[in-house]
């Protein structure tokens, strides 16, 4: 549809949200607080406990903590808008908090996807070469990594939403998602789109594949080595702590994979919304408890830190 005299620029998006059923609008308000206290809880906890705690001023929980950040920032650009649709009837949002929103989300998302990258890689120095670990991980070298991750996020993140938005939008409004996600967006643009998804393609791709492939043989790596080792009680901890790592990435990157790396991101909006949950609400739950809960530096440092609460609060 070609922008004309009798279509006016729209001005506000409808978000139709999850569902629409009063009933489930309950349900979901209540499973969906529940996962964003506990994300909010896991990734500050996780945040203050590498801060107070000496023993894991490393690069891997200083890349952790920078996950947790992440994490948070990702999770708050949705997740309360989505419980406020629960709740109310305005569905609305403004096209200037639909760019917002938007930006946030690839900002964020871009960032994850290089973040893992680099934690993936860090193991792999750490298990591989640990003679020459805190030479190459230097602290120098991790905070230009964390740098070059938000500069390449705020980057993709304007490219990407500039890509979507310099399209004009003159109506229907509607976006069949809880978000202002790319592919719904793009549906609602009043000219032709094929050059957009083109580009949403491209640069999904090349984000997610080259990092996708860094995880893999990093890991492919670390798989190798552990096999080597002579104790079998070893091998299965740390069989154990691959396999979590391993399925939380997967949990991350094949809906991403299966919501913007296809030739088509515009198509199969009911089924993208269900996709988009996992990385935008889930995993950033997740995370905390996938690479802590087998660390028994993070337990011995959880410890310290109730005892100190304790011992602050007796006194």
């Amino acid at each position: 549809m070609e922008l004309g005299q009798n279509h006016t620029p729209v001005t506000r998006f409808i978000l139709l949200g999850l569902t629409d059923h009063p009933d489930e609008k309950q349900l979901l308000f209540a499973i969906f607080l529940l996962i964003y206290s506990m994300t909010l809880v896991g990734n500050l906890g996780m945040i203050d406990m590498i801060r107070a705690s000496s023993t894991l001023h490393t690069p891997m929980y200083f890349f952790l903590s920078v996950l947790s950040f992440l994490d948070i920032c990702n999770s708050s650009v949705f997740t309360p808008r989505l419980l406020i649709s629960f709740l109310s009837t305005d569905q609305t949002i403004s096209f200037a908090g639909c760019v917002t929103q938007m930006a946030l989300m690839t900002l964020h998302g871009t960032g994850e996807c290089l973040l893992l990258a680099i934690m993936a890689y860090d193991r792999f120095v750490a298990i591989c070469h640990p003679l020459l670990y805190h030479i190459i991980m230097s602290k120098r070298l991790c905070v230009q990594l964390v740098m070059v991750t938000y500069v390449m996020g705020v980057f993709i993140a304007a490219l990407q939403t500039g890509n979507a938005f310099i399209l004009p939008y003159c109506g229907p409004n509607v976006i069949d998602h809880y978000s202002c996600d790319i592919p719904p967006v793009l549906q609602l643009a009043c000219s032709d789109t094929t050059v957009a998804n083109i580009i949403l393609l491209f640069f999904s791709a090349l984000v997610t594949v080259p990092t996708i492939s860094v995880i893999l043989v990093s890991y492919a790596y670390i798989l190798v080595t552990i096999y080597k080792m002579r104790s079998l009680e070893a091998q299965r901890k740390a069989f154990s702590t691959c396999a979590s790592h391993l399925a939380a990435l997967s949990l991350f990157y094949v809906p991403v994979f299966l919501v913007y790396v296809q030739p088509n991101p515009e198509s199969s909006s009911a089924s993208n919304k269900i996709l988009s949950v996992f990385y935008t609400i889930v995993i950033p739950m997740l995370n905390p408890l996938v690479y802590s809960l087998r660390n028994k530096d993070v337990k011995a440092a959880v410890q310290l830190r109730v005892l100190n609460f304790s011992r602050q609060g007796i006194c």
